[in-house]
């Protein structure tokens, strides 16, 4: 059966805390994982996830389909993702508007595609095959941006909000990468957390980011490497003040640290969202 998806905050799951979460039962409300690091047959990955899954609700991320590529996708990844998606049936299942292959090749990364018309109809398409095969609604999220691509010519908050009216699925919002694109691009933050409808988010993630020197002045990488950054609270409370609480993910995967660092993010955010529902924390 297939639970529903609580409007708290939850994290990353990483086997080094497994330990420390069985220990703590109930202190957080869900995990999500990367759905590629559980496409095997069976072996330790898999117990682990089980003895997950029988107390928290899970979030399946995709990494790998490369579904913002020009080429088909990978049926074989797909089968293994329905494969995942059966066996654990998580209250929800997203993937990156990336790409990540192409010519027979994989890249370990997540690459960002030109927002257009021909993008645009494109990914409705592999949004559309994704579903069909999974028989259910995924989320998709917007991606981290470097540079401006020269035949990008749409609003990215535009294309994915038709994208999403069009084919049925919902948004995924990292707002962590939000705020490194705006800042690389030289956008602006509020307009495009203010352009987001509300009907469409699914979920939410908040993440760090490090900060590169480069000729043409710094550089935000999103490296998930460190805590949530003040600006990116900011515009998380910006968010969930006018669109409402949200499953809020918080993404801690290089440079991992204690799980009371790790579940400190998190409380942080159950505050935020606490006051936007008016719910006050019981007393310990």
């Amino acid at each position: 059966m297939v639970p529903a998806m609580p409007a708290r905050s939850g994290v990353g799951f990483k086997p080094q805390h497994l330990s420390a979460i069985l220990d703590d039962p109930g202190r957080l409300s869900w995990f999500e994982v990367h759905a590629e690091n559980y496409m095997v047959e069976g072996g330790p990955r898999l117990r682990q996830l089980e003895r997950l899954r029988e107390s928290y609700p899970l979030s399946l991320h995709g990494v790998g389909l490369s579904l913002g590529g020009v080429e088909p996708l990978d049926t074989d990844h797909l089968t293994a993702l329905r494969q995942l998606v059966d066996r654990f049936e998580p209250a929800l299942v997203s993937e990156h508007v990336a790409w990540s292959s192409h010519g027979g090749n994989y890249f370990a990364d997540l690459l960002p595609m030109p927002m257009n018309r021909t993008s645009l109809d494109r990914l409705i398409n592999s949004v559309d095959q994704v579903q069909e095969a999974l028989n259910r609604q995924i989320l998709i999220e917007n991606p981290s941006s470097y540079m401006d691509l020269p035949e990008s010519n749409l609003v990215e908050i535009e294309l994915l909000a038709e994208v999403a009216r069009r084919s049925g699925c919902g948004l995924l919002v990292d707002v962590n990468n939000i705020y490194v694109s705006a800042h690389n691009l030289r956008t602006s933050t509020e307009a495009y957390i203010d352009a987001i409808p509300a009907e469409l988010v699914g979920e939410i993630h908040l993440a760090g980011h490090d900060r590169s020197q480069t000729s043409d002045g710094p550089v935000l990488i999103d490296s998930h490497s460190r805590p949530v950054d003040s600006a990116v609270w900011t515009l998380y409370d910006r968010l969930i003040t006018r669109i409402g609480a949200r499953p809020t993910l918080i993404e801690w995967d290089n440079d991992l640290p204690d799980w009371p660092v790790l579940a400190g993010e998190a409380t942080r955010a159950d505050a935020l969202l606490n006051a936007v529902t008016g719910e006050v924390e019981p007393v310990a």
